[in-house]
């Protein structure tokens, strides 16, 4: 990345009066940069609050930028506060995937967090890890070329996995929603299929990422991020950043203990959460009446409708995952907590008795905490993915194209 050591104003003298050491300059522009690509499009006056850069630092730079070809200016994107300033699609892109137990998502997007394009694909639910990881290549190349963007464009790839992932090995862990992935090591796999870095995190952290980049988790430092789907996973987020725990595998929710006497779980336990609130447990006992082919997807499509029985069954995992949501509360005080995934798609039917569980188990301080549904929906976890490129991952972006360059300084 080029550095700069020409004139900058400071706080208290005209801009242009000092000479910056070319340290600083080059400090002060990845500053810069480092926040459009984190939080999207900035005005001039927000990027001087979020960095404490004067105004007059935030504009000279701002301007050597652009005529580098790193931003672009458009008009009306945040109309109280000014134009805004964004990276350029020429400063690279970003590359998503997102595994779920019988598909594969891919999305590219730019680094000033515009979606480009996106795709999905049907996988066996028995898939193999080195069949799923094939599949993801080919759409990922694909993608690339339908927007005209060379791998030397793409500055990193987020990939999701609904399984546990241990941070000192890599593996996947024990999961009965992948089983053809457990002791398998995605982020080489991946690294290996596409000769690009990959970064790969539980599907749970993706989801409360793009729910603070994109959705109803905007603007949170401390998040919880709840995802009920095939299993029952959580996202947290502490201090704006991915919480992980020393092994990796922080945010197992499904795996709580809320009823010692209750049903034998999965994990081997008894009265774990996902054994009342996964989708095993809600399509039980609905099968009987509605046929052994029923899906979570028309289940909630029947509560939604008014089904009685459908209804009754998501309102008693809501009431299951209230009792869960009420100890994360309590341990960690959150400002909001979000429920993600295809059961939260019930919404109310769902989020109203999970609010009074929480309402009666949680303690007066952390009682309150606004428990909304995301609003990413499906799409969640593939634009975490994305997101964890744009704010997590430690490579910065691309030299901008010599064409995108050229054009900027032309004032083109």
């Amino acid at each position: 990345m080029n550095s700069h050591g020409s004139s900058e104003g400071v706080r208290g003298a005209p801009s242009g009066d000092l000479i910056a050491p070319s340290g600083v300059r080059a400090s002060n522009r990845d500053r810069i940069l480092a926040l459009l690509r984190a939080r999207g499009p900035m005005s001039q006056a927000d990027l001087a609050r979020a960095s404490g850069l004067s105004p007059a630092t935030i504009s000279s730079i701002a301007r050597e930028l652009r005529e580098d070809g790193w931003l672009d200016v458009s008009d009306g994107e945040t109309p109280a506060r000014g134009r805004a300033l964004a990276l350029s699609r020429s400063a690279g892109v970003a590359v998503g995937i997102d595994f779920g137990h019988s598909h594969v998502r891919v999305a590219i997007a730019d680094l000033a967090h515009t979606v480009l394009a996106e795709a999905e694909e049907a996988l066996d639910v028995d898939h193999e890890a080195h069949e799923g990881v094939a599949l993801a290549g080919r759409l990922v190349r694909a993608l690339l070329d339908e927007v005209s963007v060379g791998t030397d464009r793409v500055t990193g790839v987020g990939m999701g996995l609904p399984a546990p992932l241990r941070r000192d090995t890599g593996e996947v862990g024990d999961s009965a929603i992948l089983p053809g992935w457990i002791g398998a090591r995605p982020e080489e796999l991946m690294r290996t299929e596409l000769g690009l870095a990959v970064r790969v995190e539980n599907d749970a952290n993706l989801g409360a990422l793009a729910e603070i980049v994109w959705g109803a988790g905007r603007g949170c430092t401390d998040l919880v991020y709840v995802k009920v789907a095939t299993g029952v996973g959580a996202g947290l987020v502490l201090n704006a950043r991915l919480y992980h725990g020393s092994s990796g595998t922080a945010g197992e929710l499904g795996h709580m203990t809320i009823d010692e006497d209750g049903p034998v779980c999965r994990c081997g336990n008894r009265g774990c959460l996902e054994a009342f609130a996964g989708a095993e447990a809600v399509l039980e006992p609905l099968r009987r009446r509605h046929g052994e082919r029923l899906t979570l997807r028309q289940v909630v499509l029947q509560a939604q409708a008014g089904d009685v029985g459908c209804r009754r069954v998501v309102a008693d995992a809501g009431r299951a995952l209230g009792i869960a949501v009420a100890g994360v509360c309590n341990l960690l005080a959150p400002e909001r907590v979000l429920v993600g995934g295809e059961l939260a798609q019930a919404g109310e039917v769902l989020l109203e008795p999970l609010r009074a569980s929480l309402a009666r188990s949680a303690i007066a301080a952390t009682r309150e905490v606004p428990v909304l549904a995301g609003v990413l929906g499906e799409r969640a976890e593939v634009l975490g993915a994305v997101a964890l490129v744009l704010r997590e991952s430690q490579r910065f972006v691309a030299e901008p194209a010599p064409a995108a360059a050229d054009a900027a300084s032309s004032g083109t």
